[in-house]
C-alpha cells in the first residue's frame, strides 16, 4: 500500500511539473529532475525521433554534457535506444557492461563502475506511432527494482507524450520560419540591390554610383526628389546592399502621422505616461537599433520631434515619452523628402541644425521628364509585372501607344507611369497596348483630344491609323502580310496608308 501510495505521489508531482511552465522544454527537465530523485537516477535522456530525417537526437538531458546532448545522433535501429524507437519495445538492460547494443555515444559512464549500472528506456508514442524515447541509467538493485522503475517510466512517457509532441511541432515550425525568414531576405537583397532600379539615363547612372559609394559606409544619407520617384527604392538599396543588410530595416512616414503620435512612435513610450498609454511601448529607434531607420517626408516633422532628433544624430540617444532612463542606440538614418529644405529653413519650418546633419550624403532623384529615355524601360517592366499577375498575353506596346508615353510631361512620375500601365492591363484584351488603354490624361500635345472629345470620323480614323501601324511593324513593312494581319485587301490596306501618310519603307529593315 505504501508503494502505490508513493508512486501515486511520484506521478502527481510530475503531471504539476508538467503545467508548471509555459516552456515545454523546462517542464521535460523538472520531470527528469523528480524522477531523478524518486527513482535515484544517475542520468536521464528524452530523446526524439526527426520525421523529416530519421535521425534521433537527445532533446532534454540529465546528467549529460551540454556537448554530448547537442552533437549525438542515432539512427533508426542503432544501439538500445534506436531499436526502442523503432520496435516501440521497452528494453531493459540489467548491467550495461553485459549489453553488446549499448554504445555509451555520450560517453558519459565510467568504464570501472558501469557494471553496476541498469540501463532502462521506454518509448513514447502518439496513437502507434513512436516519436521518442525516455531512458535513464540506475543502480542496479535486482529484477524487481527493474520493473518496478520501467513500470513507472512507461506511465510517465505516455504522460509528457503531448509535451514531446508539441516540442517536435514547435521545433519543425521554428526551423520551417527560420528557412522562410532566410528566403525572405536573400529575396528581398536581390528585390533591392541597386542593380534592379530600372534606369539606363546619364541621371540615373549618377545615382547608381551615389548609392554604390554610401551603401558600405554608416554616413547619413538624404533623399531628395519629387514625389514618385523612387526615393523609397533607393532607401532600400542602401540598406540591403550595407553592412547593416542583416539588421532590421525600420520605416516611417513622417506625414502619415499626426504631430501628438510621431515622438511616441520614434521614441516610444512609458506606461501611463499618457491618457492611453496602457503598457510600455518601444519606438521605431530602439526596434531599428544596430541597423537602419527610414525617415521618409521628414520635411513634415515638427519643430519639437526635430530637437529631439537632432539629439539621436549627435549623442545616439533618447528617452522614452514619459521615462527618464537614457536609451543608447547605434542606428543608421536615412531620410527623404520632396520639401525645398533651404527654403524651410530660411523661414523657421526646419531647423538649420538639423538640416546639416542631414545633408551629409545627398541623392538627387530625377523627375521622370528629366529621363525620358528610361520611360519605355519602365514601362516594359511594368507590363510585364502587371500581365503576369492578372494572366494575360500582352507582350508589347503599339508605337502610337510608346509616342504618347513619350509626349507626356508625367507630374507624377514613375509612381504614376505604374498607375498608368497596370490600368492599361486591366482594360487590354488584346497581345498589345494601344493608345486607346492609356487614360485620356495622356491625350496631350499631338494628342491633346480626349476620346470623349472626338467625333466619331476621328476616332475611327485614329483606330484605323494605329492598326495600320502595327501591322507594319509586325510585318516588317510587308503590305501584302500586313492587309492579312488587319482583316482587309492588299489595295484598301494601301490606299488607307496612303491616306493616312503612312510609308511601308519605313518599317522595312535597314541594311
Amino acid at each position: 500500500m505504501n508503494r502505490s501510495i508513493e508512486e501515486i505521489s511520484l506521478l502527481y508531482e510530475i503531471n504539476e511539473a508538467l503545467n508548471e511552465h509555459l516552456d515545454m522544454k523546462k517542464s521535460l527537465y523538472r520531470v527528469l529532475t523528480i524522477l531523478a530523485e524518486s527513482l535515484n537516477l544517475i542520468r536521464g535522456t528524452i530523446t526524439i525521433l526527426d520525421p523529416v530525417t530519421k535521425e534521433i537526437r537527445i532533446e532534454i538531458a540529465h546528467g549529460i554534457s551540454a556537448k554530448a546532448k547537442k552533437h549525438v545522433r542515432y539512427q533508426l535501429g542503432e544501439g538500445v535506444t534506436g531499436r526502442v524507437i523503432q520496435t516501440g519495445r521497452h528494453a531493459v538492460v540489467p548491467r550495461i557492461s553485459d549489453e553488446p547494443f549499448f554504445l555509451d555515444r555520450t560517453a558519459s559512464r565510467d568504464s570501472r563502475v558501469c557494471h553496476e549500472y541498469s540501463f532502462i528506456c521506454v518509448p513514447i508514442k502518439k496513437g502507434d506511432k513512436v516519436v521518442g524515447a525516455l531512458s535513464a541509467d540506475r543502480p542496479y538493485k535486482g529484477e524487481a527494482s527493474l520493473k518496478k522503475g520501467e513500470k513507472i517510466m512507461s506511465l510517465v512517457a505516455t504522460m509528457i507524450a503531448r509535451h514531446v509532441i508539441n516540442l517536435e511541432a514547435m521545433r519543425l515550425e521554428k526551423e520551417k520560419l527560420k528557412k522562410e525568414n532566410t528566403r525572405l531576405k536573400i529575396e528581398l537583397e536581390n528585390k533591392y540591390s541597386f542593380s534592379h532600379i530600372i534606369g539606363n539615363s546619364n541621371k540615373m547612372r549618377e545615382v547608381f554610383q551615389m548609392i554604390s559609394q554610401v551603401s558600405r559606409s554608416n554616413a547619413t544619407v538624404l533623399i531628395r526628389g519629387e514625389s514618385g520617384t523612387g526615393k523609397e527604392l533607393v532607401a532600400n538599396s542602401i540598406h540591403y546592399n550595407s553592412l547593416r543588410n542583416k539588421q532590421p530595416f525600420i520605416k516611417i512616414n513622417c506625414a502619415a502621422l499626426p504631430e501628438n503620435l510621431i515622438e511616441s512612435e520614434l521614441f516610444g513610450h512609458e506606461k501611463g505616461s499618457f491618457t492611453g498609454a496602457l503598457y510600455q511601448k518601444k519606438g521605431k529607434f530602439e526596434l531599428a537599433d544596430k541597423g537602419t531607420i527610414f525617415l521618409d517626408e521628414i520635411g513634415n516633422m515638427d519643430l519639437n520631434v526635430q530637437v529631439k532628433l537632432l539629439r539621436i544624430f549627435q549623442e545616439k540617444e533618447f528617452e522614452r515619452v514619459g521615462g527618464h532612463k537614457t536609451i543608447d542606440v547605434n542606428v543608421r538614418i536615412i531620410a527623404a523628402t520632396n520639401a525645398n529644405l533651404e527654403e524651410m529653413v530660411k523661414k523657421g519650418k526646419f531647423r538649420d541644425d538639423l538640416y546639416f546633419r542631414l545633408n551629409v550624403f545627398p541623392i538627387y532623384m530625377p523627375s521622370l521628364c528629366m529621363r525620358k529615355t528610361d520611360i519605355i524601360l519602365l514601362a516594359d517592366h511594368f507590363l510585364e509585372k502587371y500581365a503576369k499577375e492578372n494572366n494575360k498575353d500582352i507582350k508589347r506596346f503599339s508605337t502610337p501607344a510608346i509616342d504618347m508615353m513619350m509626349e507626356y510631361h508625367w507630374p507624377g512620375n514613375v509612381r504614376e507611369l505604374e498607375n498608368c500601365i497596370e490600368r492599361a492591363v486591366l482594360l487590354c484584351n488584346e497581345g498589345a497596348i494601344h493608345s486607346y488603354h492609356l487614360p485620356p490624361s495622356l491625350q496631350t500635345g499631338k494628342h491633346s483630344k480626349t476620346l470623349t472629345h472626338l467625333s466619331m470620323e476621328e476616332a475611327v480614323n485614329n483606330l484605323e491609323r494605329e492598326m495600320i501601324m502595327d501591322a507594319l511593324k509586325n510585318t516588317k513593312g510587308n503590305i501584302k502580310k500586313a492587309a492579312v494581319l488587319v482583316g482587309t485587301t492588299e489595295r484598301k490596306f494601301s490606299y488607307k496608308a496612303h491616306k493616312f501618310g503612312i510609308s511601308y519603307k519605313d518599317f522595312r529593315q535597314r541594311p
